[in-house]
């Protein structure tokens, strides 16, 4: 009689077990779809802006799924409902990113190309001058015509890559157009601009 009871209620317990995972099955097929969905959006702008934040978002829904196979469905109903939150997260970093180096790609392409243009128009008057001034040898003169050779091939780099859309690259370039023509301002003698210089 008791061994029937204890059956009973181990049939019970079962019975619940697998009607509360035949509940979770769908809510958690769609929480994970509706992740998918949401992810594969996100995903082009997080890529270029975010590229650590999507690995983990893309990680935690191959857990969801992972769970989903195994039968899961409870765990892949909560790593599903996360993802909605993780996605939308991720996308409004990359948002975030892509508002900061848009934002230092204006700053930067306001004022370098004047920078490049004094920097060319001196070096042309000197090219020119018989006696170059006091304080600038030969050897450091033609080290800044190299490096403004190099600056100025960088500078269109930077440009292209702006206008494809890559801007980490382009800001990431028009960085080291800076430095290099603060660099060869100093060598001139010239006073490279305050904002230039931080």
């Amino acid at each position: 009689m008791l061994n029937r009871s204890v059956f009973a209620v181990v049939a019970l317990i079962l019975c619940f077990a697998l009607l509360g995972c035949s509940t979770a099955k769908g809510p958690a097929e769609a929480a994970i779809k509706a992740a998918e969905d949401a992810l594969a959006a996100a995903k082009p702008e997080a890529a270029k802006f975010v590229p650590d934040q999507l690995k983990a978002v893309e990680d935690a829904l191959a857990a969801a799924k992972d769970n989903f196979t195994k039968g899961e469905y409870e765990q892949a109903l909560t790593g599903g409902q996360e993802l909605a939150t993780k996605v939308k997260d991720l996308a409004a970093a990359a948002a975030a990113k892509k508002d900061e180096l848009t934002k230092s790609w204006q700053d930067l392409s306001g004022g370098l190309p004047g920078m490049v243009e004094v920097i060319t128009k001196r070096v042309e008057i000197l090219s020119k001058s018989k006696k170059l001034p006091a304080g600038l040898n030969k050897e450091q003169f033609e080290s800044a015509k190299a490096t403004l050779a190099t600056v100025t091939q960088t500078w269109t780099e930077a440009s292209d890559a702006f206008n494809g859309g890559n801007l980490a690259d382009a800001v990431s370039k028009a960085n080291s157009v800076k430095e290099k023509a603060v660099e060869i301002m100093n060598i001139l003698g010239m006073k490279a601009p305050e904002a230039a210089q931080q």
